[in-house]
């Protein structure tokens, strides 16, 4: 297979947890050619999609793990699949790049994961879709019933709809002296909608990592459990990865969602379960690969490069 993968600057990638990087070094081993491009290197001329692309070349340093070819321009049909694999923000660039990998599918172009069903996967709200498998959740930006919420359920979560990381997460009890001035700076005094929803005591044992591939579960999780102190386990806040079987109920979740996640073009999806809940539906750029392999040596990328070698076979 000829694989593009839309990427974060190479420089900025770091091998040793990097998802993309697992992918493409399973795709390199089993013989696949590799390309990458960036998202300014998606353009619109003559009346068609192209694509400025590089081939890369893996090599086995850590440190000084690729070699790029000369940029050249082509057509973005031509490779068996284009990955979009930016990281994001989920800003209007992102949305733009969304709109410019729609035109090239209308071209023949296959785009993983679907630009259409990105978009409309918003990875907080997209819970919304699947509610039976969700805890008591609340989206608004008015403050009165927030703070109704809040007196019900008496320990809740705060969220902005386009967080990432764990940025701007937030605890709060019914006694908290600092309810106002947290739903204000959310909501920016009531302008911008965001995500509440009655907390999970389980976070204590990990916000885990399910990844979903072609509607399939992975077997193992990586359960990102929070450092002492903390309400989030995001890594990048701070939590501790560690891969665990998937639970029966996990299992449940992901086989109930994977036909419709299929059926949109969403090929490598990233549930978050605390607690046998489902938390949030990732699909811009999913990783955890690299620790599960790690630490179990189970290759989730070689789950997801088989995938696409069967994708291809049927085409």
């Amino acid at each position: 297979m000829k694989l593009a993968f839309i990427l974060d600057p190479l420089e900025s990638i770091k091998t040793y947890k990097d998802s993309s990087y697992a992918m493409m070094r399973e795709a390199a081993k089993r013989g696949h050619s590799l390309a990458v491009l960036h998202q300014g290197d998606l353009i619109w001329k003559n009346g068609a999609v192209r694509v400025f692309v590089r081939a890369l070349q893996l090599t086995d340093d850590p440190h000084d793990w690729y070699r790029a070819g000369e940029r050249t321009e082509a057509a973005p049909e031509n490779f068996d699949f284009v990955l979009m694999r930016k990281d994001p923000p989920f800003d209007m660039e992102y949305v733009y790049s969304t709109y410019l990998l729609e035109l090239a599918q209308a071209q023949g172009a296959k785009v993983v994961n679907d630009p259409r069903a990105i978009r409309d996967f918003n990875e907080k709200l997209a819970i919304a879709k699947f509610a039976k498998f969700t805890v008591p959740t609340l989206v608004t930006r008015d403050e009165g019933l927030i703070r109704d919420f809040l007196a019900e359920h008496g320990d809740v979560i705060l969220k902005p709809l386009d967080g990432m990381g764990g940025v701007s997460v937030f605890r709060l009890h019914r006694q908290d002296h600092n309810i106002g001035v947290v739903v204000e700076t959310l909501t920016h005094y009531g302008r911008r909608t965001i995500m509440v929803q009655r907390f999970i005591a389980e976070i204590s044992q990990g916000d885990r990592r399910v990844l979903v591939i072609d509607g399939e579960p992975a077997p193992y999780a990586l359960a990102r459990i929070p450092k002492p102190g903390e309400s989030r386990g995001n890594l990048a806040a701070g939590g501790r990865g560690v891969a665990q079987p998937i639970s029966d109920r996990e299992r449940e979740i992901a086989l109930a969602l994977g036909p419709s996640l299929r059926q949109q073009g969403l090929m490598l999806v990233g549930l978050d379960v605390i607690g046998g809940w489902l938390t949030e539906v990732n699909v811009t750029s999913p990783t955890c690969m690299r620790e599960i392999e790690d630490q179990t040596g189970f290759s989730v990328a070689g789950m997801m490069i088989a995938a696409l070698e069967r994708a291809a076979d049927k085409r």
